[in-house]
C-alpha cells in the first residue's frame, strides 16, 4: 500500500480563521480529514504533520525518506517563499514531493512569487484552493503507474 505524508507549514494550523476571504473557512483538521478519506478510497494510507517550525519541518521530511514514503503533499507556507534550509531538504530527499499553494501564489505580493522549494520539487499547484491538496494526492498516487 502506497503511503503519501500530508504536510503543512507555518500558519496553517490557522486555517478557517487567517485570512478567510483568501485562504477560506476550512480547518486544517477538515482539510486533512477530506485528504485522508481521499486517500482511503484510493487504498492509500495517508498520514500528516503540521508545524509553525522551520527545524521540526526539515526533520520530518528528512524522515520521510528514512520511512520510504512514496510522496508528500507539502505546504510550506510563507516558509516556501525563503527558507533555504526547506528548500534543500526537499533537494536532498527522494521522496518525490508537491508544493501545494491555496491562492495562487504568483498573483499576490511580490515577494510570495519565488518559492524556494518549486525548483526542487515534482510539481506545484496553486490557486486551486483546498482542492490543490486533492490533485496534489493523484497525481502522488498514479505516479509510477
Amino acid at each position: 500500500m502506497k503511503k503519501i505524508l500530508l504536510m503543512n507549514g507555518v500558519n496553517l494550523n490557522r486555517l478557517g480563521k487567517r485570512e478567510p476571504h483568501i485562504y477560506g473557512y476550512t480547518t486544517l483538521g477538515e482539510l486533512e480529514k477530506r485528504v485522508i478519506e481521499r486517500g482511503q478510497k484510493a487504498g492509500v494510507e495517508v498520514v500528516t504533520f503540521h508545524s509553525n517550525f522551520e527545524g521540526e519541518l526539515v526533520e520530518r521530511l528528512h524522515l520521510a525518506e528514512d520511512e520510504g514514503l512514496d510522496g508528500i503533499v507539502f505546504n510550506p507556507g510563507a516558509f516556501t517563499h525563503y527558507s533555504h534550509a526547506i528548500g534543500d531538504a526537499v533537494a536532498g530527499i527522494k521522496v518525490p514531493v508537491v508544493e501545494v499553494h491555496i491562492s495562487n501564489i504568483h498573483a499576490r505580493e511580490e515577494f510570495r512569487r519565488h518559492s524556494v522549494v518549486a525548483p526542487h520539487a515534482a510539481g506545484q499547484l496553486c490557486g486551486f484552493g483546498l482542492y490543490g491538496y486533492e490533485m496534489a494526492l493523484d497525481f502522488l498516487i498514479s505516479r509510477g503507474e
